[in-house]
């Protein structure tokens, strides 16, 4: 756990200091592909919640499922359909879930401590 805090902070911190800028052509599919990478990312702390984490299963999701959003953003773009709307309310629907079990079960452990 401490090892993906860490790689979290390096990553933003690399982030901020390199100046990278996308065409405007590309922005839907980081936008998916950000959605998809914090869908997996709070899916881990979900499962590291409840005891479950395995690192392999969460790498193989965090990549698969970005793969997945980025190829089917891309397939929509060449059929004339939005399917970025349908990913991205899909991956956001995932997120709420595990933050909000995240949440409770960190207020719990709270009441069970005090």
């Amino acid at each position: 756990m401490i090892l993906a805090i860490v790689g979290l902070i390096l990553g933003i911190i690399i982030g901020i200091l390199t100046p990278v800028q996308l065409p405007a052509g590309y922005a839907d599919y980081m936008a998916i592909a950000i959605l998809a990478a914090l869908d997996s990312i709070f899916g881990g702390l979900r499962s590291g919640q409840e005891g479950t984490f395995d690192g392999l299963i969460f790498l193989t999701g965090f990549f698969a499922n970005t793969l997945l959003a980025a190829l089917l953003t891309y397939a929509g773009d060449k059929l004339g359909v939005n399917l970025l709307l349908g990913a991205t309310v899909a991956f956001s629907i995932r997120i709420f879930n595990n933050v909000g079990f995240i949440r409770r079960h960190l207020l719990e452990s709270a009441r069970r401590k005090s």
